[in-house]
């Protein structure tokens, strides 16, 4: 049976909103701010309005044209404050929104390598686009509205009171019902909210793992399991939609009636003072504005409820992203002279696995030296490139990377002294100029040149568009073995005195592989490199052998 995920208390969710709130406190304040400005205005409407009738039925005295006047000032400025509220939201709104969204994705890039591995990454997108609208609008829109109702119920009220307590008592009468029922609704939306997100974060999953993998589904022939697949979580999230909206419309109806009721209560008891002489008809009139002044906040608060249940789910959502462990901060450390890569009694398991993938490894890769690790798969290679680069850290043991001068432990401030080549098609979308780039800001045209003949990747100049030929997502418009030698030429930009490789030249013929290995040797002399791959024919260029087997 699936667990239920536990729900953060609201004490947390707002202390952790308030942390993230400067982004957009602005925005925030500002509508703010016009919000309670059009509270004013619409009260002194009321007052204006109560102030014509009288005048008119000669209950009072004045001048109804420059009251009337006085009323089209007051609709202006409400016309002004809207324009302004709309101008901010457009102006500020996506500023906010790119700036929460940079954030949560350069913290998941820092973020520690094998900590993001339980969340699929359609899921994680649908955190960083859905989620992260979400709570910006909860900062910058919701909250605000909520100060603003909030406002406006208690100033129509007092308002109301002054004229005639009986009245406001009677149109109030229905808050303590409606206060206990919001208490209801947001503890039982917030269940069904959640289960919809993760229903959406799904079918986003299965929908870009089938655009990802289109090829293999296609050699598979499992376009219909796949359909069917993304049918049945359509299906889920379409009963969840509508459990939500039967809740939603009961609750909605009940609201209504409530409110309604005391309107008509209230209503009634006013035309009985007025028939008696009690009341003016201006006061009746301000009464039935200020009625839906006072009702619309609360309808207003009942309609931001399923709002404020999605905003709180997405803030519990981006949290547990927060909350993912992030890498030792430290300055990149640049170690001088040849380097050698120390392994003493390393083991390893990954947490998902019941057995130790590395066990009792030692190894001394000396400077300068070309290692070929063989092995079949699942004895570790791949383990121990990440052990080396410090994307995991062993349970056992110790690595260390060291020069004649310095010994020091595998970190993540050692990176910038390697550079990796790993397994499969890497390149990004845009130009092979933006990829090659990626392993050298600086580099010229002139080292781009170089870097692509040492990677025997001379085809980019015969392309039409030479390096500025622009690659689709993983290198698409190229072949394997095209994008294979892009890709090690970007590593060959990366300044480095250790390089290691993944299988990073398995979509090569042999004597492509010779001669690539060939210039690797003399481009990199001095430097040591490790080369993970499973062809035998490897060994004649290295001067070291690992053979690891399964633990």
């Amino acid at each position: 049976m699936k667990r239920r995920r536990s729900q953060h208390p609201i004490k947390q969710i707002l202390l952790w909103l308030w942390k993230h709130h400067k982004v957009c406190r602005t925005q925030a304040i500002l509508n703010v701010l016009i919000g309670l400005a059009q509270v004013g205005l619409g009260l002194l409407s009321v007052d204006a309005i109560r102030s014509l009738t009288d005048i008119a039925t000669h209950a009072k005295e004045g001048s109804i044209l420059w009251t009337a006047i006085a009323l089209g000032v007051i609709y202006l400025l409400e016309l002004l404050l809207h324009i302004a509220s709309t101008w901010i939201s457009a102006a500020l709104g996506v500023k906010t929104q790119n700036t929460t969204q940079h954030f949560f994705f350069h913290r998941l890039l820092k973020g520690k390598w094998n900590g993001i591995e339980k969340y699929h990454s359609g899921d994680v997108l649908n955190r960083l686009f859905s989620d992260v609208n979400d709570i910006v609008n909860l900062m910058t829109e919701v909250l605000p509205t909520v100060i603003i109702v909030i406002t406006q119920l208690l100033s129509s009220f007092i308002y109301l009171y002054i004229m005639d307590s009986n009245l406001a008592m009677i149109v109030i009468i229905a808050s303590p019902a409606f206060i206990l029922f919001s208490r209801i609704y947001f503890k039982k939306m917030r269940r069904i909210v959640r289960t919809i997100k993760d229903s959406n974060s799904a079918i986003q999953s299965i929908i870009q793992e089938s655009i990802i993998h289109k090829m293999v589904i296609k050699v598979l022939e499992r376009e219909n399991t796949m359909a069917n697949r993304l049918e049945q979580r359509q299906n889920l999230l379409r009963k969840q939609i509508k459990s939500r909206a039967k809740f939603s419309i009961l609750s909605k109806s009940l609201v209504n009636i409530g409110f309604t009721g005391a309107f008509l209560a209230a209503l009634v008891f006013g035309l009985f003072q007025l028939q008696e002489g009690l009341i003016t008809v201006g006061v009746l009139m301000a009464f039935t504005q200020l009625v839906s002044r006072i009702q619309r906040p609360m309808l207003d608060a009942a309609r931001l409820l399923p709002v404020l249940v999605n905003s709180m789910t997405s803030c519990e959502r981006l949290m547990e992203l927060e909350n993912l462990p992030l890498e030792e901060k430290r300055e990149p450390i640049h170690l001088d002279g040849e380097i050698g890569i120390r392994f003493n009694n390393v083991s390893y398991a990954y947490p998902s696995c019941n057995h130790t993938v590395i066990n009792n490894f030692s190894h001394d890769f000396r400077p300068g030296s070309f290692t070929a690790i063989l092995g079949e798969t699942g004895t570790g290679k791949t383990t121990l490139i990440r052990l080396i680069l410090a994307l995991i850290s062993p349970i056992e043991g110790n690595g260390e990377a060291y020069t004649s001068q310095q010994s020091l432990r595998l970190s993540a401030a050692l990176r910038n002294n390697f550079s990796y080549i790993p397994q499969g098609n890497t390149l990004f979308s845009g130009s092979i100029r933006e990829n090659l780039l990626m392993g050298n800001p600086q580099a010229t045209t002139d080292d781009m040149r170089q870097a692509l003949h040492t990677a025997m990747a001379d085809f980019v100049f015969e392309l039409p568009d030479g390096l500025d030929t622009k690659c689709a997502e993983q290198g698409g418009g190229l072949s394997e073995g095209q994008a294979q030698r892009i890709a090690i030429a970007r590593a060959i930009l990366h300044p480095c005195k250790v390089l290691l490789l993944d299988e990073a030249t398995s979509a090569l013929d042999v004597e492509t592989e010779k001669k690539l290995l060939e210039n690797l040797k003399q481009h990199f002399k001095g430097s040591t490199i490790i080369f993970v791959t499973h062809r035998l024919a490897v060994v004649d260029f290295t001067s070291d052998v690992i053979k690891m087997t399964k633990s």
